[in-house]
């Protein structure tokens, strides 16, 4: 008898592994994933063919030096569906913050001897070398949405993406607002959903790991925040923070460094 089950690989680009630890701390979950698919690639969890042909692969990080890019185009090739997930792959993730600096120099900062870090000049996400056919956000990533997204393509259902803000999720949490009641700057007006409002429950503001919503009124969040007593040039930094290259966020952040330049 044949195993028509659809094959799945992870794979790794720039990245801390957070997203695939986020996978891996599943529990139960994620030992009832192969009998859904066969994992033929995903280093962390022990198979490792980075070459294998998948049905789907899961991409996590962002493409930071030529190699990668060759990987990628790869992955592209030896794939049917590309999904990226988490912050770096979906929106370039903390390394892309060298991206609004000069890179060699900030090289030279870190590493004694820098001529022998191959990067390149900027970190992009996945989307930026190959065409990627669902995103799914987040600083980890909730891998509850990943297996759901799995699910949904198993059974020949497209993903739907997350469309409600962190707000929603302190409301149904029943969390009282960190912004009205403790002047605390919070990006949850502006988030997708998916982590359970966790930074506001602990008192906290957002710090917009899922990135931004569809559609976000940012001037109007900027104007608050100088209200709370940022100035422009720390408003800009919330924007260009952890999904700093999804094209809200960075548009957002580019007009309030414009704006602190004149």
């Amino acid at each position: 008898m044949t195993d028509t089950k659809p094959k799945l690989a992870v794979h790794k680009f720039s990245s801390c592994d957070g997203c695939q630890l986020a996978l891996l701390n599943l529990g139960e979950p994620l030992l009832l994933l192969p009998q859904l698919v066969d994992i033929v690639h995903f280093a962390e969890a022990g198979p490792s063919d980075p070459v294998a042909q998948a049905d789907i692969a899961l991409v996590e990080g962002s493409v930071s030096t030529p190699e990668d890019i060759e990987r990628i185009r790869q992955v592209r090739e030896h794939s049917g569906l590309l999904i990226s997930i988490g912050a770096c792959a979906t929106a370039g993730g903390l390394q892309a913050l060298a991206n609004f600096t000069d890179r060699d120099t900030w090289m030279a900062a870190v590493y004694e001897q820098p001529g022998h870090i191959e990067s390149l000049q900027h970190s992009n996400p996945i989307s930026h070398y190959v065409k990627v056919d669902f995103e799914i956000h987040g600083c980890p990533v909730n891998s509850r949405q990943v297996v759901a997204a799995l699910r949904d393509l198993l059974s020949g259902v497209k993903p739907r993406p997350e469309r409600q803000s962190v707000c929603m999720e302190c409301k149904r949490k029943g969390l009282v607002c960190t912004m009205v009641s403790k002047g605390e700057p919070c990006m949850g007006p502006v988030t997708v959903a998916g982590c359970g409002a966790l930074c506001p429950s602990m008192g906290r503001g957002c710090y917009s790991c899922y990135g931004p919503l569809e559609q976000i009124n940012d001037r109007s969040l900027a104007e608050r925040f100088n209200q709370l007593g940022l100035d422009r040039a720390a408003v800009a930094r919330r924007f260009h923070f952890i999904a700093n290259h999804a094209p809200a966020f960075k548009q957002a952040g580019e007009r309030l460094k414009e704006t602190t330049n004149e």
